[in-house]
C-alpha cells in the first residue's frame, strides 16, 4: 500500500515537458518601416464626470476626488495625461466616468459655465432714452 505522503508528494511534482524553440527569419514584409501615421489627432486630456457620489466612503477616496478638483455629482473636469492622474483616476474608477479627448475638446470652467447658460428670453431693439419722468426706457420683444 502507497502512503499518503508519497501520493501528496507526487501530485506536487510538475512533468517537465521539452520546449520547441522556433527560429524566426527576417522577411521582406518584416523588414519594411511600419505604415506612417494616420492624421487621426492624439489625445492628451482626461474629461473626468463624477457620476456616483462618494458621500458615504472613506476619507482618503473623498481626498483623492478633492486632489482631482471634483467636488459634487456630474462636474466635469480636464487633467493632462499622466501617472499621477492615472493612478488617481484608478481609485475612484467606479464612481467616475472618464473619456479620453483631444486638446481642442478641452474647455475651462468658464466656457463650460457659458455653454450651460440659457438664452436670454428676450432681446433689446433699442437703446431707449429718457422718459418724461426721468427714467431710462428699454424697448424689449
Amino acid at each position: 500500500m502507497i502512503s499518503r505522503w508519497v501520493l501528496l508528494s507526487n501530485a506536487k511534482r510538475r512533468i517537465s515537458t521539452p520546449t520547441r524553440r522556433v527560429i524566426h527569419t527576417p522577411t521582406p514584409s518584416s523588414l519594411a518601416p511600419p505604415p506612417p501615421p494616420t492624421s487621426t489627432p492624439q489625445t492628451t486630456h482626461y474629461k473626468i464626470t463624477l457620476r456616483r457620489s462618494a458621500i458615504s466612503l472613506g476619507s482618503r477616496i473623498q481626498d483623492t476626488l478633492v486632489s482631482l478638483g471634483i467636488h459634487r455629482r456630474f462636474q466635469t473636469v480636464y487633467h493632462r495625461h499622466g501617472a499621477e492622474v492615472a493612478g488617481k483616476i484608478l481609485k475612484v474608477k467606479e464612481l467616475v466616468e472618464v473619456e479620453n479627448v483631444e486638446e481642442g475638446m478641452v474647455r475651462t470652467k468658464e466656457e463650460m459655465g457659458r455653454e450651460r447658460k440659457a438664452r436670454r428670453g428676450y432681446r433689446v431693439v433699442s437703446g431707449g432714452g429718457v422718459g418724461g419722468d426721468g427714467e431710462r426706457r428699454r424697448r424689449v420683444i
